[in-house]
């Protein structure tokens, strides 16, 4: 077993557990995640087993996962994205089955839907942010099905152990490419976070992965012992990149009836999570109007989760530095709680006059407030009904008789965009050195015609 085993299955369950940790709600990062762990378990069974069954079924799985997170790098509001997301799981599905049932090279069959994904990408490459990442996801996934190739065709291109390696470094590219496709979508930095994770795992590698490396040399031929080896690399690896979700999960084992030491723990937790994917300051002033409303949709999507309101951009918009002063201005929880603050009371502005009602003017009203500032989720099987008053139970009434979610959705959409109008022109009325606190000037942003 060659060493250069080892540090591929560490980077490929380390990147794994970032991408699912950076964010648990996306199921592009899940997928990705699902390719990442399928490369690190079928190089562990081809470790145990050279060329078995099993290895080269595993092996197969990146490229039917890759195909979903192709089409994962659409935008959501796409209308073909739940039709295309219902045929990948369909399609690959019956794939995977023809894999485990099919021998030796007719297993590169899974490399079909991968195709049909990237067909798909360039297909509506002209949406997809940012602008490289057909090219780039086109190439390494070319680079990546090489490898299949040499692995499950009976050709002689050199050491497995160095293919496999290919390989992983190829899914460990792709899964960088999702994690900077998701900093791009949230308005975030990637590479500060990225650094500070891969530093831990580094680590982690170094010290239990040698270890593990020389035990498996030392003691060749012990199928469950190499296979424990490999469980030990996972685990550590695994904390390196969920160790944020691991921590919070500690605390609630560990304090259970301390609600009050948890939560300021966790408050704690998410601002030192948050700090190293914020945007500088004066990039505020870079975006253009459309990225401008993009940001308060997802802003006001997020409006429960602290920890993500503490990473959006809009935290440095003008009316927040109005309401605080002192060393308040400087601290990022104030600062999110403020800005949670600024987006309820532009949602209040979209109040018609009277008591509630669910006509046509107060369709946009009722779809941020109820669904966004109150939380609620009408279409969950059993909607959480404990602590609402007489107007959110009726407003949930009617949404769940009366509203199809799609409709639901398209208000939301419209109603955060004259949100967004209102904040952006007071962005526009505002003088651009407010944000330059060190003294440095940046240019204000073109307005849209």
């Amino acid at each position: 077993m060659p060493p250069v085993v080892v540090p591929v299955f560490a980077l490929a369950v380390w990147l794994a557990s970032y991408l699912v940790g950076r964010d648990p709600r996306r199921r592009l990062h899940w997928r990705a995640a699902a390719a990442l762990i399928a490369y690190a378990a079928g190089v562990a069974a081809w470790t145990i087993a050279p060329g078995g069954a099993p290895a080269q079924v595993l092996l197969c799985v990146p490229a039917l996962m890759w195909a979903g997170v192709a089409i994962g790098l659409l935008p959501e509001e796409m209308p073909e994205r739940t039709p295309l997301d219902k045929g990948w799981l369909l399609i690959s599905a019956l794939f995977l089955a023809t894999v485990v049932v099919v021998p030796g090279a007719a297993r590169l069959v899974a490399v079909a839907p991968l195709v049909g994904g990237l067909v798909l990408l360039w297909r509506f490459h002209e949406r997809v942010r940012p602008a490289v990442l057909p090219a780039a996801v086109t190439v390494v996934a070319a680079l990546y099905t090489f490898t299949l190739v040499a692995l499950l065709l009976p050709v002689d291109l050199g050491a497995p152990a160095l293919v496999l390696a290919a390989a992983g470094l190829d899914l460990a590219v792709l899964g960088y490419l999702v994690a900077v496709a998701d900093a791009t979508d949230a308005g975030e930095r990637l590479w500060p976070d990225l650094r500070r994770s891969a530093v831990g795992a580094a680590a982690g590698a170094l010290l239990v992965g040698g270890l593990a490396t020389l035990t498996m040399l030392a003691v060749p031929d012990r199928r469950l012992l190499t296979g424990l080896q490999f469980g030990l690399v996972g685990v550590v690896m695994a904390y390196a990149g969920l160790i944020g979700p691991v921590r919070r999960g500690l605390d609630r084992v560990a304090f259970p009836h301390d609600d009050r030491l948890r939560q300021d723990r966790q408050a704690l937790a998410l601002l030192s999570e948050a700090l190293p994917r914020r945007r500088e300051r004066h990039t505020l002033l870079a975006v253009s109007e459309q990225e401008f409303r993009r940001l308060t949709v997802q802003a006001l999507d997020n409006f429960g989760d602290l920890a993500r309101l503490l990473r959006s951009p809009l935290i440095d918009l003008p009316t927040v530095d109005r309401r605080l002063a002192g060393e308040n201005a400087e601290r990022p929880m104030a600062r999110a709680l403020q800005l949670r603050a600024v987006l309820q009371e532009s949602v209040a502005r979209l109040k018609p006059d009277g008591l509630f009602g669910t006509t046509e003017e107060w369709r946009h009203y009722n779809a941020l407030h109820f669904c966004c500032v109150v939380g609620l989720r009408p279409y969950d099987r059993k909607p959480v009904t404990d602590g609402l008053d007489r107007d959110s139970r009726r407003a949930l009434e009617w949404f769940r008789r009366y509203v199809p979610r799609r409709s639901l959705r398209q208000w939301q959409r419209e109603a955060a965009a004259l949100v967004a109008d209102r904040l952006w022109g007071e962005l526009m009325r505002t003088d651009p050195r407010w944000l330059t606190r060190a003294g440095t000037m940046a240019a204000p942003p073109t307005r849209s015609p």
